[in-house]
Parts: C-alpha cells; sequence; structure tokens
C-alpha cells in the first residue's frame, strides 16, 4: 500500500502549460506514489489526456517541474525521454494500435524498438503470447487491428502496454465508448495487472464508476477471480485515490470517501453518474 513514506512513481510541481493564450494545465501538483492507484475525472476538454502527455514529455511545461521515478525529466532530451519511456506502459485513447501490423507485430513492438527493453524476436514472441493470453486474445496474433471489435482493440492495447511489465502503466480513457460488459471486463483486465505486478496504475476517465470498481475489488491469483477488497472482516485499507480536474486545474484530491462527501457541484456530478 501506498504511504507517506512510498517511493514516488509520479510528481507535478506547479507544472502550467499554456496552448496559445488558454491553460491547458493550471498550477497542477500531485504525488502519486508506488503501488498507488489514482483515478484522474474530469469532463472531456478538463486537461486529463494533456497531463498524462506531459507526464511522458511529449508535452513540455511552460512552467513547474515534473519527476518521474524520482528523477526530474521535464528538461530531458528526446533520447532520454525515449529511456525513461520504456519504464511505463501506455494505453492510448482507443488503443493506439498501428493499423498496418499485425497483432503479434503490435504487442511486441516495445520490445523490439525500445533501446532498453530490446530483445531478440525469438525471445519476443513467448512474451507477446504471454502477455495476449493475459488479455485472452492469444487466438488474435496474425489478425490485423481492423478485424478486431473496439473492445478486442483495447485488450490489445492492454497486452501491449503490460508486455515489458513496466512499473507504471497509465490508462487514458480505457472504457470511452465501450458497452457496459466490455468496460467490465476492461477494467478487469486493469485489476488483474495492478494487483498480480503491484503496478503503479494512472487512469484518466470521465466513468465514476471505473473508480469504483479498482477501490472495490482485488484479484485473487488463487481462485483467478476478482474478490471484494476486504481483510480480517473488514474493509482494508484502500490504495485507491481520486483527482478531479477542471479547466486544467486539479479542484479536489483525496479518497473515495472524502470524494463523496464533498459538496461541490462539479465535483458531485462524477459521483452521481
Amino acid at each position: 500500500m501506498p504511504g507517506d513514506d512510498g517511493a514516488s512513481v509520479l510528481r507535478f510541481e506547479h507544472v502550467t502549460l499554456v496552448f496559445d493564450t488558454t491553460p491547458a494545465l493550471d498550477d497542477v501538483s500531485f504525488n502519486i506514489r508506488e503501488g498507488e492507484t489514482r483515478i484522474i475525472l474530469g469532463s472531456a476538454g478538463g486537461g486529463k489526456t494533456t497531463l498524462l502527455k506531459t507526464a511522458l514529455g511529449l508535452l513540455k511545461p511552460d512552467a513547474g517541474r515534473v519527476f518521474v521515478f524520482g528523477e526530474d525529466v521535464t528538461h530531458m532530451s528526446e533520447a532520454q525521454l525515449f529511456d525513461m519511456r520504456a519504464r511505463i506502459g501506455v494505453l492510448f485513447q482507443e488503443g493506439g494500435l498501428f493499423d498496418s501490423l499485425t497483432i503479434e507485430e503490435n504487442v511486441a513492438y516495445p520490445l523490439l524498438n525500445q533501446r532498453l527493453l530490446r530483445v531478440p524476436l525469438s525471445e519476443a514472441l513467448p512474451r507477446v503470447e504471454e502477455a495476449l493470453q493475459f488479455v485472452e486474445l492469444e487466438h488474435t496474433l496474425d489478425k490485423f487491428p481492423s478485424e478486431l471489435s473496439g473492445g478486442m482493440r483495447r485488450r490489445v492495447g492492454i497486452a501491449r502496454a503490460v508486455v515489458a511489465q513496466p512499473p507504471l502503466v497509465l490508462y487514458d480513457s480505457p472504457t470511452a465508448g465501450l458497452d457496459p460488459i466490455t468496460a467490465s471486463t476492461i477494467i478487469s483486465l486493469i485489476i488483474k495487472e495492478r494487483d498480480l505486478k503491484n503496478t503503479t496504475t494512472v487512469i484518466v476517465t470521465h466513468r465514476y464508476q471505473d473508480g469504483t470498481w479498482l477501490d472495490d475489488f482485488r484479484y485473487n491469483p488463487k481462485s483467478g477471480r476478482l474478490e471484494a477488497a476486504r481483510h480480517d472482516g473488514g474493509r482494508e485499507k484502500s490504495s485507491t485515490m481520486f483527482s478531479v480536474m477542471r479547466e486544467g486545474r486539479i479542484v479536489f484530491e483525496g479518497d473515495r470517501a472524502g470524494l463523496e462527501a464533498c459538496r461541490d457541484p462539479y465535483v458531485a456530478k462524477f459521483v452521481k453518474q
């Protein structure tokens, strides 16, 4: 469980990023610790995806600093950022797969192209098969993304994000546009990955239900099922924290109880979904 003395995995210090004259991120500060699950809620255009891109170094802040695994990455070169990203798994919106590559090639991509992860093709294939088996799509190796449903493409995206077993995984709206059953499958896979590997997990979403699932359930490897998060007959201490963004600012940060008790009308509307 994360605590005040846990290692910092992702930290923003007064980060501001302006597009033209409009702040996309406005004095954003937070600290996500090892093993923590962070749910970042907000409406479209609130800055959620911009925050993830800034964490990855794809966007440079105009002010403030960004730390990843304790290192200041704010002014890193692209070569340095490329190595840093090797330790981060990312599920982009809509899966972000390469249309011209097979599913096998898509999932193998980090293992064949990241300098710090690079392995021979003969070593990559078993790991790709394992990752696809994890998301129950091992039969799709030779298919192309266009041959799969939206939910299946999202699951392949998860396989690619976790194939290198990164300590930090960022999920950008993983359930957007999916039917409720498929969305539940995606969240169940995220919980499974988090609990098997003790992965620090960051999810940006507009769906409060995504966060409650991650808070309410744990994956039991013995039974192979999700189980209610209970300990000694009572609720275990949660490792899930919530942030709410509005117009580039974090307007709430805290645990689920605090979120559900918050009287701010903008924050409360996410809980009432």
